[in-house]
């Protein structure tokens, strides 16, 4: 796959815990965008690209860096710097200040009287498909930490991750019609899959704020919860998450997002391949070894 994300080829392979901090906790977070003055190519880089700094002895964080605003740049630096999931097991995106992700900064898609039509085409080719694709195809599972409003493209690329995890004044808002544009970062293909025609057209059409709870009553989301548990929570899920064995959270991963273009028919010969492969594994193994002398397992990805 060619993106400007770099491509990420996680290290599942056993490796000594001294030599990869990644590994105790097998935990990435990662900050997006920060405010409504950071462009699309500005979100690709704090999202994917910002500094490490130190969060716990058993997690790794990162804050976000001040971004850039040439798309050549930003190209530039995320292919060389695509090796920051490292060991990790599970990506954890969510926002750097109050809220998630406002979405695209208008002040950079202004168009005057009389100016040079802005090419949208290309921001969503160069910026948000490669972004939402690269979530999608990532072999870690990526939950969304949405502590506050996810709007437009921002929206989105939440429900483009795994698992989405909302404080309870978060908010979720399709705000394109009001600027006459289309949810794009697949909005218009997630949202009919996940709540249906008639609900994902009304969001569509009418750009009302979506609460966290509804959202989750409706099934777009995974979890609401109170805005003081929401670290507690996402990290003991993402906890639980590391210490599954990862091919079988990839293979689960791959062939759920799969299985929408597959028949029955062919869905039940997908289960087998990926039941004969996985039963071959060392963690199908050691799982099982695990469980039957009662202890707990150690998976390394092999």
């Amino acid at each position: 796959m060619s993106d400007a994300v770099g491509e990420f080829v996680p290290a599942f392979m056993p490796r000594p815990y001294a030599q990869a901090e990644l590994v105790s906790a097998s935990i990435l977070f990662v900050g997006a965008c920060q405010s409504r003055r950071e462009s699309a190519m500005a979100e690709y880089e704090t999202i994917i690209f910002p500094r490490l700094t130190g969060r716990s002895p058993g997690s790794r964080s990162i804050a976000p860096t001040r971004p850039t605003r040439s798309t050549p740049r930003c190209t530039r630096r995320s292919r060389t710097r695509s090796t920051l999931l490292g060991d990790a097991r599970v990506l954890i995106l969510t926002g750097a200040g109050r809220g998630f992700c406002p979405g695209q900064d208008l002040g950079d898609r202004s168009v005057a009287a009389g100016d040079h039509p802005v090419d949208l085409g290309m921001t969503v080719e160069t910026c948000w498909n490669p972004l939402i694709r690269k979530l999608v195809a990532l072999p870690q599972p990526v939950i969304a930490r949405v502590n506050g409003v996810a709007a437009g493209a921002g929206a989105n690329i939440a429900l483009a991750c795994d698992i989405v995890v909302a404080a309870r004044s978060a908010k979720f808002i399709q705000s394109f019609s009001a600027i006459g544009l289309i949810p794009d970062s697949g909005g218009t293909w997630v949202l009919p899959r996940l709540v249906g025609q008639a609900r994902a057209m009304g969001l569509a059409l009418t750009g009302e704020p979506l609460p966290a709870e509804t959202a989750a009553q409706w099934g777009l989301i995974w979890n609401c919860v109170d805005d003081e548990a929401l670290d507690t929570e996402v990290q003991a899920l993402a906890d639980k998450l590391a210490a599954l064995p990862p091919l079988g959270l990839a293979a689960i991963k791959r062939m759920i997002r799969e299985s929408w273009s597959h028949t029955l028919d062919q869905e039940l010969n997908h289960q087998r391949d990926a039941m004969r492969r996985l039963g071959f594994t060392h963690d199908y193994r050691e799982g099982v070894a695990a469980f039957l002398e009662k202890r707990p397992p150690s998976f390394f990805g092999r």
